[in-house]
This record gives C-alpha cells, sequence and structure tokens, in this order.
C-alpha cells in the first residue's frame, strides 16, 4: 500500500483503522491532493504524522528540468521511489496547459517512431504516480490565481501504452476526474493508444467521457506493421472498427493520430487512401511532423508538406490539424530525454 495510490473511501477506512476521528480523513485527503509529503500536513496532530510517516508514501519528484527556449515548451524527468526515471511534458496553449505524462516506465509496444520503446518496458505505474506527475508540475509551477490550476488538460500520451496497463489507468481518470479531488473535467484528457482493440470496448464502458486518441500512422496494414507490431495482432480495420463503436456510442469524436514519416506515409496518394479509409466516422486527424529520433533513422516533413497533407484530407471532408512543433530544443519526443540520461548514468558507472 502507498499512500498516494488511495482513493478517498480508502483514506477513511485507514484513518478509521487508525482510531482517527472521521474529519481527519477529509484532512489527509486534501493534502494528498496537493502532493504534500506527510511532514507537511500540518494540521495533523504529531502522533498521526508519526502513523502515517510509516506507510510508503509513493510519490514523485522532478529530477531534471528542461525549458524551451522556443516556445516555453517544459521537459521534466521524474524520479520514482524507487529510482526509475519518466518523463512529463509541459505545453502551454492559448486555452491552458497541457501536461503530456507517462503511464509505464519505457514501453513495450516496438513502435518504430518512438524513442521510449527502445529499451522495453520496466514496470507499469501506480495511480498515485501518474498522479503525481501533474503534482510535481503544480507544485514546481503554482497557479497564479487561487482556486485556479497550472495544468488544466492531460493527454495520456507519454512513455507508455496506457490500455496495457488497464487498471491502473482507469484508477487514475477516477481519481483525477473526482469532484473531491483535482477536479479535472474528462472533457479535458485525452487517452492515446496503439491500438489493443478489446481494451477499447472496456474502455467504452469504464471512460467514456474521456477523448479517445489512437495511433494509426498509416492506412495499410503492410505499412502500419512495419511501424507498429500491435498492428499484427490487431490490423488497421479491427482497430478502425471500435474507433467508430467509441464514436457512435459516445457521440465523441475520436482523434487519429498520424505521424508524417518522409518516405513512408506522408505522401498525397496516402492522403487519399487514409481519407477513404477513415470516410464515415466522427473523427479527427492530428496530423504529426514527426520529432527526429536519430536512433530509428526515420525522418519527418516539413511544415508546408504537412499543410499540405491536411489540406488534402480537408478537401476529402476528413477533419485534419497539423500539430504545433513544440519541445524540438529540449528533446521533446517520447523518451529522448530519460533514454540520455540512463546512458549517462550508466557511463559514469
Amino acid at each position: 500500500m502507498y499512500l498516494t495510490d488511495l482513493t478517498k473511501p480508502e483514506v477513511e477506512r485507514l484513518l478509521f483503522d487508525l482510531c482517527e476521528p472521521k474529519y481527519r480523513a477529509k484532512q489527509v485527503w486534501d493534502w494528498l491532493n496537493r502532493g504534500a509529503r506527510v511532514e507537511e500536513m500540518t494540521n495533523l496532530p504529531a502522533t498521526l504524522r508519526e502513523k502515517l510517516s510509516a506507510i510508503p508514501y509513493g510519490g514523485v519528484v522532478i529530477e531534471r528540468k528542461f525549458l524551451s527556449g522556443k516556445d516555453g515548451t517544459v521537459k521534466y524527468l521524474f524520479r520514482l521511489e524507487d529510482e526509475n526515471l519518466v518523463e512529463g511534458v509541459l505545453m502551454r496553449y492559448h486555452y491552458g496547459n497541457t501536461l503530456c505524462l507517462s503511464t509505464q516506465i519505457g514501453c513495450s509496444m516496438g513502435c518504430k517512431f518512438c524513442a521510449s520503446t527502445l529499451d522495453g518496458c520496466v514496470r507499469n505505474l501506480r495511480p498515485g504516480e501518474m498522479l503525481g506527475q501533474i503534482l510535481a508540475v503544480e507544485r514546481d509551477e503554482p497557479p497564479k490565481e487561487a482556486g485556479h490550476r497550472t495544468v488544466t488538460n492531460l493527454v495520456l500520451m507519454g512513455s507508455g501504452e496506457p490500455l496495457d496497463n488497464y487498471d491502473n489507468v482507469v484508477l487514475f481518470l477516477n481519481r483525477v476526474t473526482d469532484q473531491e479531488g483535482l477536479r479535472i473535467s474528462p472533457r479535458n484528457i485525452s487517452v492515446s493508444t496503439c491500438g489493443i482493440v478489446p481494451k477499447i470496448g472496456l474502455f467504452l464502458q469504464d471512460a467514456p467521457h474521456v477523448t479517445l486518441s489512437i495511433s494509426l500512422h498509416a492506412h495499410d496494414d503492410e505499412t502500419r506493421s512495419s511501424l507498429m507490431p500491435i498492428n499484427k495482432a490487431y490490423p488497421i480495420d479491427s482497430v478502425i472498427a471500435a474507433a467508430k463503436e467509441y464514436a457512435d456510442k459516445t457521440g465523441r469524436r475520436v482523434v487519429f493520430e498520424y505521424a508524417l514519416i518522409s518516405g513512408v506515409n506522408a505522401s498525397m496518394a496516402d492522403a487519399d487512401a487514409l481519407a477513404k479509409k477513415l470516410r464515415g466516422i466522427l473523427c479527427h486527424v492530428n496530423l504529426i511532423p514527426l520529432n527526429p529520433v536519430p536512433e530509428r533513422g526515420l525522418a519527418g516533413v516539413t511544415r508546408a508538406e504537412a499543410e499540405q497533407f491536411s489540406a488534402r484530407l480537408a478537401e476529402r471532408n476528413i477533419s485534419a490539424t497539423v500539430r504545433r512543433e513544440m519541445g524540438t530544443d529540449i528533446e521533446g519526443a517520447c523518451g529522448q530525454l530519460r533514454r540520455r540520461i540512463l546512458h549517462e548514468i550508466r557511463s559514469e558507472n
């Protein structure tokens, strides 16, 4: 048991078992949702703080922080209590600040354009460790106005495959949207998956109000399988069918992530084929000029080429936008920073 993983009912049971008054549970719960360590819970009696200190905390601290000189994006390297490292990225938009957080340490999906999967998956993150990434950022950059949050939007698109850590991710989503917790609207949360079809069906029941994003990156099985090994288990047509069911039943459009890779999937013919594949689905295509990952030898397209691809989709009545290129000067792509720091540590040892 870790304090940061506890739900409000679990905190209440814990304080009951410790023979504490009922109101203490709310005090502890409020502190935990501010990222406070036990020693910082100053309105608790010393005897209770001593009891709570005997329970593993399970928190997250900022190991390193890098600020982009181009767009204000912040790349965080977080250290967990077992000394493992994960990444997060705070991106600033006119409508608020979006935190891209990790759900696993590394990843086992093997996507060819992603650095986070190069060393495989170490383990799943617990709910409190996902929450801890938000709270660490909030404490690092406190909101300017009382009652507001620094982090207004979440995307579960950092290291890891969220649906491969299904139970913990659902518990985290329940916690972060709790009206007695962080109170982040589900409509401000996007969860990205490479397309684990059975879990998308479950997700429809367990988290129907968040935005489902699917890493598509191709319009045919041959290309997608060469980029994403998961496609061999769940071919593209089954992924798109699951996305359509999600959109039809929730009334919320599905976002298809599509990294534009020069010479692979970024021609006008590719745009035409993609538009045909997605016709009739309530969806939006998020086009991503690929952040360079030297270990993979893949190159992105120019911004102008990405805009041409987007315009071609629009001509065929498929909603699309080109994502802003953010954090390229601070290793913004998933897994790049963690991988570099780990290599530095290994070299020192």
